[in-house]
């Protein structure tokens, strides 16, 4: 969770609408969620829903602007505490459903890109020091990281059922967290069996070419 001050908006009825949205669009998809079933949640008319965002697009698009602040706020705080970033289901909460639904509907692009783009930047500076650069570049690592992070996101019920704990609990925070550490922590290859494995692909790679 983090620990920096709320935004000021997020105490405005124009929050409590967005919120609400975020709730209708993660539970029934953007299609079917309406704006009268939105403007119900937060408990404000019609008419002021259509004041402040004017469409269901645009309320989507404010729903996808405010992700992105979270993201951004999380990913300030886990430079500080290195472990938060770890464990993309418990930093979601409330957003995980809304998120979901957009991967799997195809409406995440901004949100999974600007992901991409801070990985990369993590990576340029971890490895500007390296005396020679990785021969996969930035950008491939971190679109492959970050789409397996945001698998957590959508397989999140199966993830429980193979952990046998619920991810919402402290407890399975904790269980997710010590299972990332190891995975990260322990290479599944030994350099030597990458080497091979690199070789063959390679190989293969010049022989599809020829």
């Amino acid at each position: 969770m983090t620990t920096t001050a709320p935004d000021p908006e997020d105490l405005t009825a124009r929050a409590r609408i967005r919120d609400a949205a975020l709730r209708h669009f993660g539970e029934h998809g953007f299609e079917r969620a309406t704006i009268r079933g939105i403007a119900e949640t937060a408990g404000v008319s019609l008419g002021l829903v259509r004041h402040h965002f004017g469409s269901k697009q645009a309320l989507r698009e404010a729903c996808d602007e405010h992700l992105m602040k979270v993201m951004h706020r999380l990913h300030e705080e886990a430079a500080s505490r290195p472990l938060s970033g770890l464990n993309p289901v418990a930093a979601m909460g409330p957003y995980r459903d809304y998120l979901a639904r957009a991967l799997t509907e195809g409406w995440a692009a901004p949100f999974f890109d600007e992901m991409v783009r801070i990985g990369v930047q993590w990576f340029e500076e971890a490895e500007k020091d390296l005396p020679e650069p990785p021969d996969v570049p930035a950008r491939a690592r971190a679109t492959v990281i970050a789409a397996m992070s945001l698998s957590f996101t959508v397989l999140t019920r199966h993830v429980e059922r193979g952990l046998g704990v619920s991810l919402e609990t402290t407890e399975g925070q904790h269980e997710l967290l010590r299972t990332l550490l190891y995975v990260y922590s322990h290479p599944l290859l030994t350099p030597e069996e990458a080497a091979t494995a690199r070789a063959a692909l390679e190989k293969g790679a010049t022989t599809g070419r020829a």
